[in-house]
């Protein structure tokens, strides 16, 4: 079996592009990948114009190791966040062709499943006004929508630093959402990388109180000393790793043991099996993995499957439930959410 042909078709919303990707095979099969972009959608197309005829056409989409090591290497650049989502959109497509052909579940080709349910959270569930009030009866529609977890960004426009009047709102929100899901629903705080280690330990000591079952990002991403320096003062585990594209750079934080959690995005990190290696990696640390996932249906689907199969997996980000309706149509068939 060969590919023959890759295509891609962008579908807008609100705040992202979703760009899917078919490959398409002599023997007929084709499979799905898929990746959220912002403001860099013609960056990957621009890549992929190249990309395919330079690496993937006549390759064997058995042979993902191979594809995934010749558009890493073969261009003789060090690869960054547009190079590993075209990767992983290919990779990603790739599986769903080796699942179609061999009438299996991707979970089963990864390792079988460890798990016969898959937490998940809600986020861009908070697109209201930036009240207590707003926020507290958002809160109460995600627990509608069965969610029994939920994460968002309390800080408004704050970096480095945050004055007194602004961190007493941050404080206010978070006490309504709390107070809207009570205490067996877990919170997680985002961050968003955008506080000094003083003020990210400062606004997480004020949190504590509410018990998140994280933080994250509360430095920016490029510094993991930073992060080790604010690891040490904070109490609440510590989650990072979005925007970092390879597993080479987490080299680092791993042996700085910085984080309780990582969370690299299966569509921007090469695909699910470079994402399978880092969480093995993770594991020899007990280092949990919840996989950062902003993307449409078909990278969620990728990410359930990854979840089914890996021991260290916690918890799976979910936007979708507050999209636009045709984000989800454009490929149906994922589980909806039912008990958290």
């Amino acid at each position: 079996m060969k590919i023959v042909d890759v295509k891609t078709h962008v579908m807008g919303t609100a705040w992202r592009n979703i760009t899917f990707v078919r490959v398409l095979t002599d023997e007929g099969l084709e499979g799905l990948g898929e990746v959220r972009m912002l403001n860099h959608t013609d960056a990957l197309l621009g890549y992929f114009a190249e990309a395919v005829p330079n690496h993937i056409l006549g390759s064997d989409p058995f042979n993902v190791e191979d594809l995934v090591q010749r558009m890493f290497r073969n261009d003789f650049a060090r690869v960054g966040e547009i190079a590993m989502s075209a990767i992983s959109t290919v990779e990603i497509a790739c599986w769903d062709i080796m699942g179609k052909a061999l009438g299996q579940p991707v979970y089963k080709l990864l390792g079988g499943a460890v798990r016969n349910r898959i937490k998940a959270y809600a986020n861009g569930w908070y697109t209201v006004e930036r009240t207590p009030q707003e926020f507290h009866a958002a809160a109460r529609r995600v627990l509608e929508k069965g969610y029994q977890a939920l994460k968002f960004d309390p800080f408004g426009e704050g970096f480095y630093e945050l004055d007194r009047p602004e961190k007493n709102k941050v404080i206010e929100l978070v006490e309504a959402v709390y107070d809207a899901v009570g205490p067996n629903v877990e919170i997680l705080i985002e961050m968003h990388g955008r506080f000094n280690p003083a003020t990210a330990v400062e606004m997480a000591r004020e949190l504590e109180r509410f018990k998140p079952s994280w933080v994250e990002e509360p430095v920016p991403p490029e510094n993991l000393a930073a992060l080790k320096k604010a690891s040490e003062k904070i109490t609440i585990p510590i989650a990072t790793g979005e925007r970092i594209h390879t597993r080479y750079d987490f080299r680092e934080l791993f042996e700085l043991q910085a984080a309780d959690i990582v969370q690299p995005d299966i569509t921007h990190f090469g695909g699910l099996l470079e994402t399978k290696k880092l969480a093995a990696w993770a594991e020899t640390y007990y280092i949990l993995v919840a996989p950062h996932n902003v993307g449409g249906p078909v990278s969620t689907a990728a990410a359930l499957h990854f979840a089914a199969s890996t021991p260290n997996f916690k918890i799976q980000e979910h936007f979708n439930d507050f999209a636009e309706d045709w984000v989800k149509a454009a490929a149906p068939g994922n589980p909806e959410v039912i008990d958290g």
